[in-house]
């Protein structure tokens, strides 16, 4: 079994998980493909860009949730599913922790594991561009200016209404559990084939979050005039990827591939925010 290792180098645990799973991989026959900042980790190891590795059977994160969210698009993009090992402090896609790391590895490796499927979105911005993968979220939001900005938003070519604040999300499912909801937005249940969009600070109290069907097309155009071209941003699963300048559209739908999310146990999703988030009656939380 080929398996790829995709990490973040700022977790201090990693090189220590690095150099273990590197030893332990040849006895239980899993040969490990690490991307190039791994690979300079782990003595005599070669480096190879996971989105160009041949045969690659599933993919480890080792990192925080947005490193996992970078696997997740590299595995969306190649239909490989992806396992997360939580370094940082939430973790709540990662299905291990560094303690059960070699215990996960083998567990692939004998193919103990279920794999879930979770609704991605394809973003353009503009008229022009390539098709960017996001996994938990698009955003609309402001740089440094300290105003609120008007946006127009559209569903399926019909007119929404003219938003003041100061951005818009639009998530998946899995997203709504991350930036959308400290916003107000909904929790959404990963089987349900929706996506929401949740303004960031509204200027009104007439704007509430809006779900939508996975089959709709949105559109984002920006009203008001932008006079530096740093004052406006498209964030991508938290990455800021490109400037917006006024009236320009950024068009969001749902992506043909989906993310493929590797599972050790059958938790519910449920039971995990309950775990993860302390969601829930406070009497139900010890201490």
């Amino acid at each position: 079994m080929n398996i790829g290792l995709v990490g973040n180098r700022r977790y201090r645990p990693l090189a220590d998980l690095l150099a273990r799973l590197a030893s332990e991989a040849p006895r239980i026959g899993v040969n490990l493909v690490l991307e190039p900042q791994l690979a300079e980790l782990v003595t005599g190891a070669s480096g190879t860009p996971l989105h160009e590795a041949p045969h690659l059977d599933v993919l480890l994160s080792l990192g925080g949730d947005g490193t996992l969210l970078r696997a997740a698009r590299i595995g969306c993009q190649r239909g490989i599913p992806v396992l997360g090992i939580n370094l940082g402090h939430l973790g709540f896609l990662a299905g291990a922790g560094p303690d059960t790391a070699l215990d996960a590895l083998g567990r692939l490796k004998r193919r103990q594991f279920t794999v879930e499927e979770r609704l991605a979105l394809s973003v353009h911005v503009g008229d022009e561009g390539t098709a960017a993968l996001a996994v938990n979220d698009v955003v609309v939001h402001k740089g440094g200016i300290a105003r609120v900005i008007r946006l127009s938003v559209a569903v399926d070519g019909e007119q929404v209404g003219t938003y003041s604040a100061d951005g818009i999300i639009v998530a998946t499912p899995t997203g709504s559990t991350a930036y959308s909801l400290s916003c107000g937005g909904p929790i959404v249940v990963p089987g349900v084939d929706a996506i929401t969009i949740t303004a960031i600070s509204p200027h009104t109290l007439a704007v509430r979050p809006l779900v939508v069907p996975a089959s709709a097309t949105i559109a984002i155009r920006v009203l008001d005039p932008v006079p530096r071209p740093d004052e406006l941003l498209v964030s991508i699963d938290g990455h800021a990827t490109e400037h917006l300048m006024a009236q320009q559209a950024v068009t969001v739908l749902k992506a043909q591939q989906a993310v493929l999310l590797a599972h050790l146990s059958e938790e519910s999703f449920f039971n995990r925010l309950r775990r993860k988030l302390a969601w829930g009656d406070l009497s139900e939380r010890n201490g």
